[in-house]
């Protein structure tokens, strides 16, 4: 598996994750859990867009 693709599958992961933790910390009002969920859902789409810079340059 090329860098990039794992880049975005990873990216992709994160950001379904950290959607959970923030419903999850929404319904149980826990603060620092829907913190949590935004940090890793905003991690995730950094690497997703990482992941499609690297396969731009690669071509």
């Amino acid at each position: 598996m090329t860098s990039h693709t794992r880049d975005k599958i990873e990216g992709k992961f994160h950001e379904v994750k950290g959607k959970t933790k923030e419903v999850a910390g929404k319904l149980t009002g826990n603060h620092t859990l829907e913190a949590e969920g935004t940090a890793e859902n905003i991690a995730g789409q950094i690497q997703e867009k990482v992941g499609q810079a690297k396969k731009v340059l690669d071509k």
